[in-house]
């Protein structure tokens, strides 16, 4: 079970799906010096390296294309292009060759664009087929990120009613927005089917996490270097990689925030919360202007989702369910003393629109204007730093639109995809998909394609 929207669509869905189960997504936890690159980055995405052969990045996708054809490689090899966080977080060296021997040889068909310490690359893999490759480095020029994405065949919609009729075909419960942020960064609906109506969110809920993250350290209550150590507590499960690293694991919260967003971390939301207080991302909701805060409230950890959908599954559930909110918030100790090993996945929709983080498609573009406007003051750029890191796929043009932002949900029932993205002439435009089905699941590999598809074409339509 994931609490995520993982970047797996298409002819590639079968192999990604298979390499979630122990590290799809490869990550390390970003340094403090090169989070700070991904922050100044939110600001230039997309400029292309006048000498990018010569960069890390480059540099270490080279290594890898060339690597993919001598798989399985020695542990000390992979020691010496890897950051070692990473390898502790995903399980060593033997996660990296289990990796290449899913992809199997790769080759280079065309960079997209790069930066020092970023690419974006198009290769063909002889096991999966066509892949975009995004590579990040560390400070030091290691990788602590790979993310090997499957390169979408949809086409996006050529006018509204086209979108409306393919949105209504994926989901018996769809909502969808369109919007654009002008010069105040207020939200107008360009188009919307069910824009106002709120739907379960999934790991989309962690942008309310992250903005209430921004807020303290706005105010000067934390920085983005400020440590925190990893709580055996606090571990959730996947989505994420956290969870494997050892108890007192030091990392920042702008490392956390990081995860949190770009691999959907779950035991790394559950960390900012905690350390956030509760109370504080609740009120996020308001700042936010949140028009179902109040069924996000008492405001679950994943932990505490997992607890309530697996443990005693549905007695837990249905006894939360008939009490009040004081009630509610007084069960959640209980349900945090639960051990993790009590804890699991499930495979249909359970009670998702009953157990869940709510918002609309015109919540999340208010979402993202208050983070715009957070991330755009003095020392608050690790707030684009960390929705910039993945851009879910979407398949812009990087030369027109430079910058995006996204963050996603899924879960058994549940997708949501929901992306800003900014012009290279100044427009701003959010384009969220919202579907659920409460009755069955969807096949998820099936319908991303397509819902990854109209969130593309809302952004599209509504910049003409």
């Amino acid at each position: 079970m994931s609490l995520t929207r993982t970047r797996r669509r298409g002819r590639t869905a079968a192999a990604l799906l298979a390499l979630m189960g122990l590290a799809l997504l490869l990550s390390a936890p970003p340094s403090t010096a090169s989070a700070g690159a991904a922050g100044q980055r939110s600001g230039t995405a997309g400029q292309r390296s006048s000498q990018p052969a010569h960069d890390p990045a480059m540099d270490q996708l080279s290594w890898l294309i060339g690597a993919s054809a001598r798989a399985p490689l020695s542990a000390a090899e992979i020691e010496q292009h890897v950051a070692r966080q990473f390898l502790t977080a995903v399980g060593g060296p033997a996660s990296v060759n289990q990796l290449l021997a899913e992809l199997g040889t790769l080759t280079l068909q065309q960079v997209q664009f790069s930066e020092p310490d970023l690419v974006h690359a198009i290769v063909a893999s002889s096991k999966v087929g066509t892949l975009e490759i995004e590579l990040q480095t560390d400070t030091s020029g290691l990788i602590m990120i790979v993310l090997p994405l499957g390169v979408s065949q949809v086409a996006a919609p050529r006018s509204w009613h086209e979108l409306d009729m393919r949105l209504r075909a994926l989901a018996p419960e769809v909502s969808f927005a369109a919007m654009t942020m002008g010069p105040e960064r207020g939200c107008r609906l360009v188009h919307g089917v069910s824009a106002a109506t709120a739907r379960p969110l999934g790991s989309a809920f962690k942008l309310y996490v992250l903005g209430a993250l921004g807020h303290t350290i706005a105010r000067h209550k934390a920085s983005w270097n400020t440590g925190l150590a990893v709580h055996e507590q606090w571990k959730s499960l996947p989505s994420g990689v956290l969870q494997n690293l050892p108890a007192g694991t030091g990392l920042t919260l702008r490392q956390y925030a990081d995860y949190m967003i770009s691999l959907s971390d779950n035991t790394a939301a559950d960390h900012l919360i905690h350390f956030l207080g509760r109370d504080a991302v609740q009120a996020q909701l308001f700042r936010f202007r949140n028009r179902s805060a109040e069924r996000d409230i008492p405001f679950l950890t994943t932990r505490e989702l997992f607890a309530l959908r697996s443990a005693d599954y549905p007695v837990l559930a249905d006894g939360y369910l008939a009490g009040s909110r004081a009630q509610r918030t007084a069960e959640l100790a209980a349900l945090d003393r639960i051990p993790l090993s009590r804890l699991s996945g499930w495979t249909r929709p359970e009670m998702i629109n009953q157990i869940e983080w709510f918002a609309s498609p015109e919540d999340i573009c208010r979402a993202y204007a208050g983070l715009w406007r957070e991330n755009a003051k003095p020392g608050m750029s690790g707030i684009g730093g960390a929705l910039s890191i993945n851009d879910g796929g979407i398949g812009l043009d990087r030369a027109r639109y430079p910058l995006v932002w996204f963050k996603g949900g899924s879960e058994p029932g549940v997708l949501t995809l929901n992306y800003l993205a900014r012009a290279s002439d100044g427009q701003i435009t959010v384009s969220s998909v919202m579907l659920a089905s409460p009755g069955s699941a969807f096949n998820e590999a099936a319908i991303a394609e397509e819902a990854l598809a109209l969130a593309r074409g809302g952004i599209l339509l509504a910049s003409r």
